[in-house]
């Protein structure tokens, strides 16, 4: 699977930006996938999750109700909605796609090349 994440940039706080991640591939759906995000001298975290059947979500504490994760699997993407956004959001974001829901990056099998999120206050 190769994955592309794009849609990044610079907004205001309490501002809103989507993230898209677009991914080759015929096994896109049986993917787990999610969205990390990583700011200078902090170690990657998993920001959302979502698993195949989007049933089942994972959202950090620190986004909860203002981060929304879904995906389109007929169109082999990804989004991350993300509104409310604070200075402490700023990040390069990754998506990732791993074989089971993890919080731990070292087990996702692919990576997009990240994109930068900036909040200014």
């Amino acid at each position: 699977v190769q994955l592309q994440a794009s849609g990044g940039g610079l907004v205001q706080a309490g501002g809103s930006l989507r993230l898209t991640c677009g991914a080759s591939g015929r096994t896109f759906s049986r993917y787990f996938m999610g969205w990390f995000r990583q700011a200078p001298g902090k170690e990657r975290e998993l920001v959302a999750a979502i698993g195949w059947n989007v049933g089942s979500t994972y959202y950090a504490d620190s986004v909860k109700g203002r981060f929304t994760i879904s995906r389109d699997n007929a169109k082999n993407t990804v989004y991350l909605q993300m509104n409310s956004l604070k200075p402490g959001d700023t990040a390069v974001y990754y998506c990732a796609a791993n074989t089971y829901l993890s919080r731990d990056p070292a087990s996702y099998n692919y990576w997009g090349q990240g994109t930068q999120v900036t909040v200014s206050s």
